[in-house]
């Protein structure tokens, strides 16, 4: 059976559950996505037994990477002007796969945000929560200079 999908209109709207009924039938909070949620009360619904999120699977995404710049010292500087999510999987694969390397990112704009999300996390934000040293606009001296 398929779970269609309609369009919500303005009249739909107001006559849908407030929000603190509907977390008693999907559990909003449990689940990454609205959809997610859809489902789950769907297999349940039908009394199929499930488990969330409760494999976690390694991977390992297959490419070559050239650093932008490697100092005397050993320090690898990636420079990135527009960091895109695929650069940004890059580097997490890249320093898991190599974390004797110090690879850092030097941003041309630190504060520009990864998406237009309201809440996004800037570059330099996703580089610290993910553990690169940063740097905004220039290679700092003492990236070079001991």
């Amino acid at each position: 059976m398929a779970l269609k999908q309609r369009k919500v209109t303005s009249k739909a709207r107001q006559k849908q559950q407030p929000l603190s009924q509907k977390r008693k039938t999907h559990p909003i909070s449990k689940y990454r996505s609205k959809f997610e949620a859809g489902v789950a009360a769907s297999l349940k619904q039908r009394s199929v037994q499930f488990s969330y999120e409760s494999l976690c699977l390694d991977y390992t995404w297959e490419g070559k990477y050239k650093p932008d710049f490697i100092l005397p010292n050993g320090v690898i500087v990636e420079t990135k002007g527009f960091f895109s999510p695929n650069d940004r999987r890059k580097m997490l694969c890249v320093k898991a796969q190599h974390p004797d390397l110090d690879i850092r990112l030097c941003f041309q704009n630190a504060k520009e945000k990864i998406s237009r999300a309201k809440k996004s996390l800037t570059y330099g934000q996703w580089a610290t929560r993910n553990g690169f040293v940063w740097s905004h606009g220039t290679i700092p001296n003492d990236w070079y200079n001991p």
